[in-house]
């Protein structure tokens, strides 16, 4: 039996100059077992069954993956296990929030940002992260205008450290003034939470990038009653003409392969 995949399928992230496959695989699970809120329990998985499941996700057509500071050792673990592979990995990381004792704290300061991606440069292994997103505590707007993170990753950008800056963020606010000024905004979009597609909106007619988080309601919409939850959710996603790439977490070979399974074919029959 031929299984689906995203080759072939990736689009531009707006007009940041990378492209992304249509899902990319989020990492906080190789790296964080507190704080998360996933509907069932799992276990960190060892260096071996990581490196599969990111030569499955590469075998799968995917090519974005998303890691965070935030997320434990995520970031440490990944750079060894991409040893070798840097061009085939669009990486996606993040400042402003660190995860400490079992409790996050966010520091969004201009020295504090240069620090963060300096660090994360030396974790990943690399000379440069494609994609750094604020990792926002709610705040937006006032991260946005007041703290000069921005104004710092406008920095790294021009140094060449990082490709592209953005905004995870947590409002509608958040997500336009970031797109003004940023290449890319973060958003949550799934079956249950439609709030901030004008950030959507705004970036398909601004040629501004969009991924989603949360596309899958950290597992909760598998959950839900009805034919296929993750198919409606995909299409969803997928028919908007906004979105780059959906981040899906998760550390299982199967529910990996059926997401991806899934998001090709919806793909597939939108364009036709």
């Amino acid at each position: 039996m031929t299984v689906a995949t995203l080759h072939g399928l990736e689009r531009p992230l707006g007009s940041s100059g990378l492209l992304v496959s249509p899902l990319g695989l989020g990492t906080v699970k190789l790296g964080r077992d507190q704080g998360v809120k996933y509907p069932a329990s799992f276990r960190i998985p060892d260096d071996d069954e990581a490196r599969r499941l990111l030569a499955l996700a590469r075998d799968l057509g995917i090519n974005l993956i998303d890691t965070a500071p935030a997320y434990g050792v995520s970031e440490e673990r990944l750079g060894p296990l991409l040893r070798g592979q840097r061009d085939a990995w669009v990486i996606v990381s993040k400042v402003g929030e660190e995860f400490e004792n079992g409790r996050s704290r966010f520091d969004f300061s201009p020295q504090h940002t240069r620090l963060s991606v300096e660090r994360s440069l030396k974790r990943l292994e690399t000379d440069r992260i494609d994609l750094i997103l604020v990792h926002s505590d709610g705040n937006d707007v006032a991260i946005l205008r007041d703290s000069g993170v921005y104004q710092t990753l406008a920095e790294l950008k021009r140094e060449g450290k990082i490709g592209a800056f953005g905004l995870s963020g947590k409002t509608v606010e958040g997500g336009l003034l970031a797109l003004e000024e940023g290449d890319c905004a973060m958003i949550t979009l799934n079956l249950g939470e439609r709030s901030e597609l004008p950030v959507a909106d705004y970036a398909a007619a601004h040629g501004k990038g969009i991924l989603i988080k949360k596309a899958l309601a950290s597992g909760h919409a598998c959950l839900q009653p009805g034919d296929d939850p993750v198919r409606a959710s995909f299409e969803l996603l997928f028919r908007h003409p906004g979105i780059g790439s959906a981040i899906i977490g998760t550390v299982s070979p199967k529910h990996l392969s059926q997401n991806v399974s899934t998001a090709a074919t919806v793909i597939r029959l939108k364009s036709y």
